[in-house]
């Protein structure tokens, strides 16, 4: 069969998934793609621009969307014979932590919300997404003076499940093992953005140096067209600990300093699956990642207690524990690169192409029945 991909944000993890996808399915998939900047305008504006370059939607089975489109818009300017369609949300703008000095806007949660309402099928890439979308629903319709539309979240509920993202990882990279002769390599592999706070991570770093404790650091991403603060600081607090700083120059060489990692760590105070951590863990890295968000979900259950930390100062002790015997926890690396082989695109495909056939098989007019 035969579908359509609209991804209005091609950039990241968006373009990772869809060009995972279509490489691993069994379908047919045709990507038709805007590129990765203002994603405001992205939002209000895609539809337009994808109703302007499809010719022929009766061509295809069904239609894949992600959360950067206002799909009521497309929609209502494809018409009734619109293929059934499936809403894959990465992130929501309902979830999302305001940027500071930045006003919030609630335009960008009300198109996430009939985005979900217009879709015959709407998956998220976690649980945690999921009901925290699901409860930004409710809290934002609560804000109406008047005539509260009740049923919304109700109906978006009936026709939503998780569906993990596929990872690409290299053959054999859980063998990989980090240099035991140098300081203990730490990991940030994640984008240079204010809902990661890395002042968070570069503060516990601090407080690694102050001890004593010897390490080395990777600080990969960036691809930003101006250097945060944060990072031009800890360039310069930790030039002696630094190996590299910055975008590397392919896939191939970023999969190659995961290898050599021992820790990678998030503060992120957002994030919904982690594609970067669930990478750099099958790649061997221990993690140390905030009792919160997705992360609970997405590791292992049993190592909850030595890979989950409930704040700064258990950052810090955690950290500090598995520099200072980095040796020791070489089986619990192994261990948790094996369990992230169920996020593998190989693992996770044949779910995708079930819920394309059902979604191909469905009857368009069976999503206005929930109205």
């Amino acid at each position: 069969m035969r579908f359509l991909f609209l991804e209005s944000f091609f950039g990241g993890s968006h373009k990772a998934f869809a060009l995972g996808l279509k490489a691993h399915s069994n379908h047919e998939i045709d990507i038709v793609t805007l590129p990765d900047h203002y994603w405001r305008w992205r939002m209000r504006g895609a539809a337009l621009l994808f109703h302007e370059r499809i010719d022929n939607l009766s061509a295809y089975d069904g239609v894949i969307a992600t959360d950067m489109i206002n799909l009521s818009d497309f929609m209502a300017m494809a018409g009734p014979n619109t293929p059934p369609v499936l809403a894959y949300f990465h992130e929501n703008q309902l979830g999302y932590p305001d940027n500071p000095g930045v006003p919030p806007e609630v335009q960008y949660g009300f198109m996430n919300m009939t985005t979900a309402l217009c879709a015959d099928r709407v998956f998220f890439n976690s649980r945690f997404q999921m009901e925290q979308f699901l409860a930004g629903v409710e809290g934002l319709l609560t804000t109406m003076p008047d005539l509260n539309p009740s049923w919304v979240g109700r109906t978006i509920r009936a026709r939503s499940g998780v569906l993990y993202p596929g990872c690409s990882f290299p053959v054999g990279s859980s063998e990989s093992l980090p240099d035991k002769a140098l300081a203990p390599l730490v990991i940030w592999n994640h984008r240079w953005e204010y809902d990661k706070k890395p002042e968070r991570f570069f503060r516990a770093l601090g407080e690694i140096k102050r001890r004593g404790i010897p390490f080395r650091l990777a600080l990969l991403g960036g691809g930003v067209s101006k250097i945060p603060k944060a990072f031009l600081a800890a360039r310069e607090a930790f030039k002696q600990e630094i190996v590299v700083f910055g975008h590397v120059p392919s896939k191939s060489v970023y999969f190659d300093w995961l290898s050599r990692g021992h820790i990678v760590v998030s503060t992120a105070i957002q994030e919904n699956f982690g594609i970067s951590v669930v990478e750099a863990v099958g790649m061997g890295c221990i993690p140390l990642l905030p009792d919160r968000l997705a992360y609970p979900e997405i590791m292992p259950r049993e190592h909850h207690g030595t890979i989950l930390y409930k704040d700064h100062g258990d950052l810090v002790d955690k950290l500090a524990g598995f520099l200072l015997s980095s040796d020791r926890h070489e089986p619990l690396g192994r261990n948790l690169a094996q369990a992230m082989e169920e996020y593998a695109w190989n693992h996770v495909i044949k779910k995708y192409d079930e819920i394309l056939n059902h979604l191909a098989a469905m009857d368009r007019t069976r999503v206005w029945e929930k109205f």
